[in-house]
Parts: structure tokens; C-alpha cells; sequence
């Protein structure tokens, strides 16, 4: 039974992954939208917990996933007492801090959630808007975010409590590459503080500086060979070896996505998985790997970077890989453009879809 349940698994997921995958940027473009910034950070005022609305809690969760990786939706989670999104267009990603507190990139800025759903903080504006990846890590006991901004052609850190910035990478001109574009889609930072960003949506150069700015070295490059990008899309740490490694979607590999491992000194390893559909970022707790694809579904990966489940599978090809899904058309449990994902301490995954009205989603692991 065990093994007729992964092959019905792994058979959903591969039937779902037969797009032609002929894009750059999420669905043909990165879509640089003229959307109203507020300006400023600050305490935001929103609120909606785990099911406030008449609305809300007509809704019943939906169960996904199986065996260890079996969750349970949050209906309402992220909305505000209106039923509305509190982020607005997302195209971006989340990532948890120390203290649970949830951390989602959208269009405007950066937004900050309890575990219960209610918007904490908020930085809006110049300079945390359109972050299209982002990483969080506790340096001498102060939380920062680091955030790859494609549209900005820059990388950037800053204080997660107040948003003062820390540090700013533009395109490095000591590496001497005189490069038409520059737009970087992923960030992450290894234990020594080295910072390592990928111009997934131009080059697909991966830029390495140390832990000041200073640019140390480069690697990689744009093409469809077995140790090129064919769009180095999200990438991080991959702490389940010793010593880490660098995890990479190559999401636009034909003829289908891939995950790659590289060292921290810039080193082909392997390919890690192929046969995905559009791997758009990757989040590691543990021995396990949460893998958004923009078809919309989340591949679940053990250690073995074996699939152990496969949640939110759109079957619809009109409404998977699609931005403009909007909120009323919205269905539970189902995803329609998976960007980015995050574990909280207790084993539950927050996922946000690529989406014209900005969509973040709870998943409750279920235990026993």
C-alpha cells in the first residue's frame, strides 16, 4: 500500500508538469507593476485570525499531502476583517523568524504576520519593495532580512524589528562583466556570512561577496547545458550536509526543471532532481526540502531528495502558472502559482502563490 501511494503520488505530479516551459520571468514576465507604494515603515493595523469571518468559517480545511507530510489548511489565514488580502500582488517570498513571527515579500514591501494570521509590522515603500526572494538570519542575536529585488537590479539587508537597512548590493562592477541586465531573483548567506546572489532573471550569474559587500567571485552561466542556468530562479543553504551546499532552481531547464547543488566556493556537485515542472524556490528544515512550483503545487523532498508528497496540485493548466487568478476564484487547497515557502518551528509550511491580488497560505501540519 505505502508504495502504490508514492507511485500515485509521483504519477499526480508528473502529469501535472507537461507545460512548455518557454518563459524568463513567472508566466512570460516578471511584470514590473506601476501599483500605488506607500511610503514609510511601521505597526500595521490589519487583522483576521484563523477563521473571523462569517465568510471564513463556512469554509472548511482541506487536507493535503500524506504519510509524515500531511497538513491541513487555514481558511481565512493573512486576510484582513474584510476578507481581503493584507499584502496585495504578490511575487515574492516568506521566510520565519526566531520568534514565529512570518515574513512575506509582496509588491509594495515587506509584510510581517503572527502565527495566528494578524499583520504586525509592516515596511512599505523605498527600499523593500518588490523583494522577489528572501532569506532571514540571526547575526549576534539581531534578526535581518536579506532580499534579492530583480526590478531594483540590487541585493539588500536590512533590520527585521525596524527596517533599517544594513547593506545594499548592486551589480559588482570589479567583476569586470559588462552585462546588458542586471536582476537578481535569489539571496541566501552562508555560516561565515558570505552572501550569495543569483541574476536568475539576465546572466544567471551567481555574484558571491563577502559578509561586508566586498565582491569575492563569480559562477555560472545562462544555457541549457548540464552546469548552466537555464534561469537560476531561488536558491539557499542547503544545511542537511556537512558541510552545507548551495541548493538551485534551474527552473527553466529543458525539458524540465531541476534542482542543482553547488558548493559555497562556487564548485558543481550534482544535479539534484530533475524532472519538475518549474521549481521556483526552495526552503530546508531538517532532512526536508519544500519545493514551490509554479504549476501550482508544492513538491515535498526527504533527504534522499526522494518526492514524499505532493500538496495543492492544481490539475487546471488554465489557472496553474497563472498571475491573474483572482481572489474570488480562489479555491481552498489548491494553489495556482507557487513562488514561495517557509517551515515555522513546529513543521508547518506557509506558502505564497504568485498572485494579482496577493495570496499567502497557512498549512497546519498534522502530528500522530
Amino acid at each position: 500500500m505505502k508504495n502504490l501511494l508514492t507511485l500515485l503520488t509521483a504519477s499526480l505530479f508528473l502529469i501535472g508538469c507537461n507545460g512548455k516551459h518557454t518563459h524568463d520571468h513567472d508566466h512570460d514576465h516578471d511584470h514590473d507593476y506601476d501599483h500605488g507604494h506607500s511610503h514609510g515603515h511601521g505597526e500595521g493595523g490589519h487583522h483576521h485570525g484563523e477563521g473571523d469571518s462569517d465568510e471564513s468559517q463556512k469554509q472548511q480545511p482541506v487536507r493535503m499531502g500524506t504519510g509524515l507530510m500531511t497538513f491541513d489548511t487555514v481558511p481565512g489565514w493573512g486576510l484582513t476583517a474584510e476578507d481581503k488580502s493584507a499584502i496585495g500582488p504578490t511575487h515574492g517570498g516568506v521566510v520565519i523568524g526566531r520568534d514565529g513571527t512570518i515574513y512575506t515579500s509582496a509588491d509594495k514591501g515587506v509584510i510581517a504576520f503572527s502565527p495566528d494570521g494578524r499583520v504586525v509590522r509592516e515596511f512599505l515603500g523605498e527600499p523593500y519593495t518588490k523583494l522577489h526572494d528572501i532569506e532571514i538570519r540571526d547575526e549576534g542575536g539581531t534578526e535581518y532580512l536579506y532580499g534579492a529585488r530583480n526590478a531594483n537590479a540590487e541585493g539588500i539587508k536590512f533590520n527585521a524589528a525596524d527596517g533599517q537597512v544594513a547593506l545594499r548590493l548592486p551589480f559588482p562592477k570589479e567583476s569586470g562583466l559588462e552585462l546588458a541586465k542586471f536582476s537578481p531573483t535569489a539571496i541566501t548567506v552562508s555560516s561565515d556570512g558570505r552572501i550569495f546572489l543569483a541574476d536568475g532573471y539576465a546572466s544567471n550569474i551567481i555574484f558571491i561577496f563577502d559578509k561586508a559587500g566586498k565582491y569575492l567571485k563569480q559562477f555560472g552561466a545562462k544555457g541549457n547545458g548540464p552546469r548552466q542556468f537555464n534561469t537560476a530562479h531561488g536558491m539557499t543553504l542547503d544545511t542537511r550536509y556537512d558541510p552545507p551546499r548551495l541548493l538551485i532552481c534551474d527552473r527553466n531547464h529543458q525539458p524540465k526543471g531541476r534542482l542543482l547543488h553547488y558548493s559555497l566556493d562556487g564548485e558543481y556537485i550534482n544535479e539534484v532532481i530533475g524532472g519538475l515542472g518549474m521549481p521556483t524556490s526552495v526552503a530546508v528544515q531538517g532532512d526536508y526540502v519544500s519545493v514551490p512550483d509554479l504549476h501550482g503545487r508544492v513538491v515535498i523532498l526527504d533527504k534522499s531528495n526522494t518526492i514524499m508528497a505532493v500538496l495543492g496540485h492544481n490539475p487546471d493548466p488554465k489557472l496553474g502558472r497563472n498571475y491573474g487568478v483572482k481572489q474570488a476564484d480562489w479555491i481552498e487547497g489548491v494553489f495556482s502559482g507557487t513562488h514561495g515557502s517557509g517551515w515555522d518551528a513546529d513543521g508547518n509550511l506557509y506558502v505564497q502563490d504568485w498572485n494579482v491580488d496577493g495570496r499567502i497560505m497557512k498549512l497546519v501540519r498534522v502530528k500522530g
